[in-house]
């Protein structure tokens, strides 16, 4: 029970199917307190009430949302900051925007809100979820792409910011994933990029979770401004 008496805020986590799901259930069986959070209250809630986690409703596309979880959420060892939009090819430009803040402004607010008050509090630890679209040129992918190059630099800058007050900044990049929201964009295949890792298939979102708890936990105690790829070796070759 490695996160027990720990407190951990994991956005994008009140649906089923995804990552922020699976890293929800994982820190709550290491004993964690968990606080999920979604822009469905009912969905939510059953989700929290299944883990035995807490629930809070946020529209991390809304500035004010985002401030207002941040509050709700109190005191916090560890963050995560998964909650993402995904867009194909776009000319949009409100498309755009929306990417963008939730991609990258949000976990921007979540995290200067919360790393001082892990600070005051003697550490913490927070974990940003970037793709392996942040390093490698993807057809339709551009703007994806470019908010998790965003936060990969977000991962680095805040990783010497809070290194004086204990708080551990760093990043999962995962390769082809199979999630509700992934196959919804892509085709039940992921638009065939499982096959283009060298371990031949996309992952279960179970697998990136345990790389992100590894991040969050004592275990990397002295990793700090990493982005540790999870994506079967896609960004090796």
């Amino acid at each position: 029970m490695e996160f027990t008496g720990k407190t951990a805020l994991v956005t994008g986590s009140g649906t089923p199917g995804g990552l922020g799901h699976a890293i929800a259930e994982i820190l709550v069986r290491g004993g964690a307190a968990v606080v999920v959070t979604g822009r469905d209250p009912e969905r939510g809630a059953q989700v929290a009430d299944r883990l035995g986690a807490r629930f809070v409703a946020a529209d991390l596309a809304d500035p004010d949302s985002v401030r207002s979880l941040a509050a709700e959420a109190g005191a916090v060892d560890i963050l995560v900051n998964n909650a993402a939009l995904m867009t194909g090819a776009t000319q949009d430009l409100s498309e755009f925007d929306d990417v963008f803040a939730v991609n990258v402004r949000a976990p921007f607010l979540l995290a200067t809100a919360l790393a001082p008050r892990m600070a005051a509090n003697g550490g913490g630890s927070v974990v940003n979820i970037s793709s392996t679209a942040a390093g490698i040129g993807m057809p339709e992918m551009g703007v994806y792409g470019a908010t998790k190059a965003a936060l990969e630099s977000l991962t680095r800058a805040w990783a010497a910011e809070y290194a004086a007050g204990n708080v551990r900044v760093n990043a999962v990049a995962p390769g082809p994933m199979h999630t509700a929201k992934a196959v919804a964009l892509t085709g039940p295949d992921l638009g065939g990029y499982g096959g283009t890792v060298p371990l031949g298939r996309s992952a279960d979102p179970a697998e990136v979770a345990e790389t992100v708890a590894f991040l969050a936990s004592a275990r990397a105690g002295y990793v700090t401004g990493a982005v540790l790829a999870a994506d079967g070796g896609r960004a090796a070759v």
